[in-house]
């Protein structure tokens, strides 16, 4: 067996020496050259393209959406060239841009913790008094309105929050401490405005706290009352003295009669409140009288007058003065004090006639069909119902035209008082 396996083996081996003996470059001289020239052609291809080349080729694939990419990119792209250095320099450097950078970067973190679903009131109320203490330390003015604006933030935070008693410490101590500068050093500052400043802040912080007071939450009239009548004695205090003594050089402007008129009302809106209408009609009278005269919230003011009139009990004869050096006048009668809101209605209605645009706004529409209501309500007294009915459908109406759904409601509910009053 094993002779007859060598001369298989021989044969074999010699064509193995052959293949050994052969150069490999006649291998492939064989090989066929059309497999390599798609290849080539490709390579070629790439280098001879160019970006321009691929857009047209683009283009005339798509003529439409093509060019509507290349603009939306090219509009994202403006987006963020322009737009958010704009955004940056407006909403995040320019807010802040009287206080220090280090100051800044506290309250940027308090605002963002103080807003919409990232409130979080403890992290903001932090940033908020770490903001406070690094303006101490780089020496910032701790009654400059910028400082004050940020207690008054601290405020409206816990006000917003629900935490309305905190709110009122807060604007209690930047009172109080507005108030002591102002009898240490008042006197030093009459030349640089600071002192009317500070009298302002200190008026506009009284009229907040009784706001904060008279809510139901802390229900605190006493205290509102006090914090309001205290703003009506500033404020007025200040205006006698500068009518009498004149301003000093430098002193600056104190209120103007709409912001003295505004805090008068807001002490009638308190008495009226509580059931003092003999209180607070002469505010309102007072609001009025430093109310422009083409405003419309003088008709407001007129229908609040007429109101309190209507609303007031004269008082027994007994309560008169008994001091022989005054005389001894009746109070006036209920129909006298009626008489008197009716006209003041009435005068209301002409006053919002006469106001014309661009002067004429929503409060003389309001105005008017809460003073025709009102005319309906004074006849309703007297027992003219047939009256009263017509103004009543005419207030109605009125309320209708202009969307004010309060005034219909009061509408509809005389009507039904009178058909009541009918069966």
């Amino acid at each position: 067996m094993f002779s007859r396996a060598i001369p298989r083996a021989v044969p074999r081996i010699g064509r193995f020496a052959q293949c050994e003996a052969r150069p490999q470059v006649l291998i492939f001289d064989k090989l066929p050259l059309r497999v390599w020239r798609p290849m080539l052609q490709q390579c070629g291809r790439r280098q001879k393209s160019t970006f321009a080349q691929q857009l047209k080729e683009q283009y005339h694939k798509s003529p439409i959406l093509f060019p509507i990419a290349v603009g939306s990119l090219l509009l994202v792209s403006a987006i963020g060239v322009f737009f958010i250095p704009y955004y940056y320099q407006n909403y995040i450097i320019r807010p802040y841009h009287n206080f220090p950078e280090p100051v800044a970067k506290k309250l940027r973190r308090a605002i963002f913790y103080s807003r919409g679903r990232n409130m979080d009131l403890r992290e903001a109320n932090k940033y908020f008094r770490q903001a406070l203490q690094v303006a101490n330390e780089v020496g910032m003015d701790p009654f400059s309105d910028e400082i004050l604006g940020v207690k008054l933030a601290i405020s409206y935070l816990f006000e917003r929050a629900g935490h309305y008693q905190l709110a009122c410490d807060v604007l209690e101590i930047m009172r109080a401490d507005c108030e002591r500068f102002i009898e240490e050093f008042g006197d030093k500052h009459w030349g640089d405005g600071m002192r009317s400043r500070i009298l302002k802040r200190i008026v506009e912080c009284n009229v907040k706290l009784a706001e904060l007071y008279n809510t139901k939450y802390v229900n605190e009239p006493e205290q509102a009352e006090k914090r309001l009548t205290e703003a009506v004695e500033t404020a007025l205090r200040e205006k006698s003295r500068r009518e009498q003594d004149g301003v000093k050089q430098g002193e600056g402007e104190w209120m103007t009669d709409e912001e003295m008129g505004g805090t008068m009302e807001s002490l009638a809106h308190h008495y009226e409140l509580n059931n003092s209408h003999y209180l607070a009609t002469p505010l309102f009278l007072q609001a009025l009288a430093l109310c422009p005269p083409k405003s419309c919230h003088g008709v407001v003011l007129m229908n609040n007058i007429s109101t309190c009139l209507a609303q007031q009990t004269p008082p027994p004869s007994s309560s008169t003065s008994t001091s022989t050096s005054f005389p001894n006048t009746p109070p006036p009668s209920r129909a006298a004090l009626v008489d008197q809101a009716r006209k003041w209605a009435n005068q209301a209605i002409e006053r919002a006639a006469a106001i014309a645009p661009p002067d004429r706004n929503e409060e003389c529409d309001i105005g008017c069909a809460v003073a025709t209501h009102n005319l309906g309500e004074f006849l309703e007294m007297e027992g003219m119902a047939k009256e009263a009915q017509q103004k009543y459908e005419e207030a109605a109406s009125l309320a209708k035209a202009i969307g004010y759904a309060e005034g219909q409601v009061n509408a509809v509910a005389g009507l039904k008082r009178l058909k009541a009053l009918e069966k």
